[in-house]
């Protein structure tokens, strides 16, 4: 059974750092791309990050230069650190293992709160 455990959220003002954590187990983590998604409420969930089996990364415009995606295959993990905070980043961030593009396996995480203060 496959489970994707996120940590890290919380509350932060403006300004601030948080380090999000995803755990996955019941696949072979290094095969998979891994994600961090995030959901603010009345909106739909938009990709914040992307990495590959590879290593090859993808951001959304947004938090470009703020926010650093990273994995550890050793650890089965992949991280989100996220800097220069900002209250639009308030949301509910998840994790997602699988396929990046329509079609094939997608697994999510519960997802974690991240809220941002001003």
């Amino acid at each position: 059974q496959v489970q994707l455990v996120e940590s890290g959220g919380g509350l932060v003002q403006a300004g601030g750092s948080l380090r999000l954590s995803c755990a996955a187990s019941g696949l072979v983590f290094s095969r998979y791309a891994m994600a961090w998604y995030r959901q603010a409420p009345g909106k739909q969930r938009e990709l914040v990050a992307d990495i590959t089996s590879g290593g090859r990364i993808n951001y959304a415009d947004s938090v470009k230069g703020r926010f650093t995606i990273s994995r550890d295959n050793a650890k089965n993990s992949v991280y989100l650190q996220m800097n220069s905070l900002e209250p639009e980043d308030t949301s509910v961030y998840y994790c997602f293992m699988g396929a990046l593009l329509p079609g094939g396996v997608k697994y999510w995480g519960q997802g974690t709160q991240v809220t941002v203060s001003s």
